[in-house]
């Protein structure tokens, strides 16, 4: 397949690595020289340096014989103007854009994204996808990492193993024997700073990372197993008023728990704009690092401090400060992913990482067949990869001990019939099942050949 990507910064940078290593055509085209560079450097990848929405530049970049267009720049109006430029002059058939300005993504406007007017077939927004991802971590405050899959029916969770676990030191087999009715399995292992997937005879040690995937109703059984009590949360405050800490606060408010909510916006119009559009928030106007203001925000009796503004190091720092004040659970936002190992230095609980949401959510529109979801995990080193069994994949009709699974690939979950299945070696997979498969980055590719799954362009 051939792939023209627009904007070599970060997210466009890893959706090019992504695709050139499963073996596609991938042109990458951006107006900065060095991110071109960097690209045709690390990547086997073409790179045309120019503005992505000039004809010319696409022209250039073998527009007239691509079967997709991923407009990532920095600019909405580019991103826009690019896919009209690649439907109206070179015929593309699928334009997928990232829009971050919420007027671009409000549901009355939506028609505008049609084929007869400006068409975008997939229009992708970061904040959403952040704020989604923020929710998701709220949701589950143990886990350093989380994400829903099957319809809710199951989650990911990221976990940290403490020198308390009570598993510490079992091999994982012993686990299936000990909680023989438990819906949940260990996909992934990070031991220093190396991620696998872990053989049943492999052990849980302390300062392990891990990646567990687990039914819905046993999720809170299953943070207890590894070490974890879960928190009930009803006050929170939210450090940053942007869009992303605005649409938290607003899917907080929506719940029915009815949570108590303060956000702190240094910027005074960005204040008053989250105050008119928030009903319950209390919005402080002031700088999240000032300890005066956390105190009168209460920090020390929230359940919980969302750090979101958008710079990494305001967000790492006020974290520790508001750990340091007495809130029992920081989550930050962090862009540079080489932060990330600080964090557990600081005492800072889980992290979002825009980029990684951003890419995750691109990647699940692009992986075709019955690809229903895909999540990126750590630095793109694995994905979890949700599809639906077809009756030509060569998995149906299989059990899993029969199944040619690559070594850096685990099943994490069957729904049968709507029901969540308890992963065994008898398990048949069959066609119509919805199945979730981890596999590390280099693995991907077989995946997709054993659920028949290929680019759809419709």
């Amino acid at each position: 397949m051939k792939v023209i990507i627009c904007g070599a910064g970060q997210v466009g940078w890893q959706i090019a690595r992504h695709l050139s290593g499963e073996r596609n055509d991938v042109t990458v085209v951006d107006s900065n020289p060095d991110l071109v560079r960097r690209a045709t450097d690390t990547l086997d990848v073409q790179g045309i340096t120019g503005f992505a929405s000039y004809p010319d530049v696409l022209d250039r970049a073998g527009a007239r014989d691509a079967d997709m267009i991923i407009a990532a720049t920095h600019s909405d109006e580019v991103n826009m103007v690019t896919c009209q430029v690649a439907h109206s002059v070179f015929s593309i058939q699928r334009k997928i854009a990232r829009l971050r300005a919420q007027s671009y993504l409000d549901a009355i406007y939506s028609d505008l994204y049609r084929r007869d007017h400006m068409p975008i077939d997939v229009v992708i927004s970061p904040e959403k996808e952040v704020a989604e991802a923020a929710l998701q971590r709220l949701a589950a405050p143990s886990a350093f990492d989380a994400e829903s899959f099957l319809d809710g029916r199951a989650h990911l969770l990221g976990i940290s193993i403490d020198e308390d676990c009570p598993v510490i030191n079992t091999p994982l087999r012993q686990l299936t024997d000990l909680f023989s009715t438990l819906r949940a399995i260990v996909v992934g292992i990070r031991r220093r700073g190396r991620l696998f997937a872990p053989s049943p005879e492999d052990q849980i040690f302390p300062g392990d990372a891990i990646y567990v995937f687990t039914d819905t109703s046993d999720m809170v059984r299953t943070l207890e197993i590894f070490g974890k009590r879960p928190a009930k949360q009803e006050r929170i405050v939210v450090i940053g008023g942007g869009n992303v800490g605005l649409g938290v606060a607003r899917a907080l408010e929506g719940r029915a728990d009815r949570l108590r909510v303060k956000m702190i916006e240094r910027d005074r119009l960005a204040a008053e704009r989250a105050a008119d559009q928030l009903d319950r928030t209390i919005v402080l106007n002031g700088d999240g690092l000032d300890a005066a203001l956390l105190e009168e925000a209460q920090i020390g009796t929230a359940d919980a401090v969302l750090v979101v503004t958008d710079d990494d190091k305001t967000n790492l720092l006020a974290s520790v400060r508001a750990k340091a004040l007495g809130c029992p659970l920081a989550i930050c936002l962090v862009n540079d992913p080489t932060l990330v190992p600080l964090m557990q230095a600081m005492d800072i609980d889980a992290y979002i990482n825009p980029r990684a949401t951003t890419v995750s959510s691109i990647l699940r529109h692009i992986r075709h067949g019955r690809v229903r979801g895909v999540y990126s995990i750590g630095d793109a080193e694995a994905e979890l990869i949700e599809a639906q069994v077809l009756g030509t994949s060569p998995i149906a009709g299989q059990r899993i001990r029969d199944i040619a699974f690559p070594e850096g690939v685990l099943v994490g979950g069957v729904v049968k019939d709507g029901r969540m299945m308890k992963i065994h070696g008898a398990l048949r997979i069959e066609e119509g099942d919805m199945v979730a498969l981890f596999a590390m980055a280099s693995d991907v590719p077989e995946v997709e050949r054993l659920l028949q799954v290929s680019i759809d362009f419709f």
